[in-house]
């Protein structure tokens, strides 16, 4: 009787453990999910699989750890709305130049605050950590620009582009990250 015990116990410990590391497997991935959204399955196409993705994303968590992001002053806040109103108002006439300004004003934020704003890839990276629901919009917004330095776009992409960029300015001129004037 106790050699069936022992079998049923060299059997059902196995197969117990591999449950146990195929659970845990899943909720690591159903964590990374939940706090990086479309961006984390992004990633694991771009990477190949979920391991080097979660790699990749713990990688950019770290490095904007670093970066020391700070808010804007009550003064630098009331300087870029705008700025944003001035390039809506150009869209009229001229929307590629518009949405050329649209990015560059992204990008002076993202600098103030204290992103690093080197290339679009960093950029989109570190945007995926703190707006991770906006960064496939700035992406999609960074593939139009592209077609438009190519005078490969019509207007209607560039609307949707200013658009992205849009939900990324507001996102990073909320309020709550307002400091006192300086």
């Amino acid at each position: 009787m106790s050699n069936i015990y022992i079998v049923i116990l060299i059997t059902v410990i196995p197969v117990l453990v591999i449950l146990g590391l195929v659970l845990a497997r899943r909720q690591r991935t159903e964590r990374y999910q939940n706090k990086f959204g479309t961006d984390y399955d992004h990633t694991v196409k771009s990477m190949g699989n979920e391991k080097k993705a979660q790699t990749e994303m713990d990688e950019r968590q770290k490095h904007v750890d670093t970066l020391n992001i700070r808010p804007l002053s009550t003064s630098e806040l009331a300087l870029y709305p705008a700025k944003w109103t001035a390039i809506q108002a150009k869209f009229i006439d001229q929307p590629g130049l518009a949405t050329v300004e649209a990015d560059d004003l992204i990008r002076e934020v993202m600098r103030i605050r204290n992103y690093p704003v080197s290339t679009s890839e960093q950029r989109a990276a570190d945007i995926s950590i703190n707006y991770p629901a906006l960064v496939s919009n700035y992406r999609l917004a960074q593939a139009i620009a592209l077609k438009n330095d190519l005078y490969q776009v019509d207007t209607e992409e560039l609307r949707q582009a200013l658009g992205y960029y849009r939900s990324l300015f507001d996102e990073l001129l909320k309020p709550e990250s307002v400091s006192p004037v300086k």
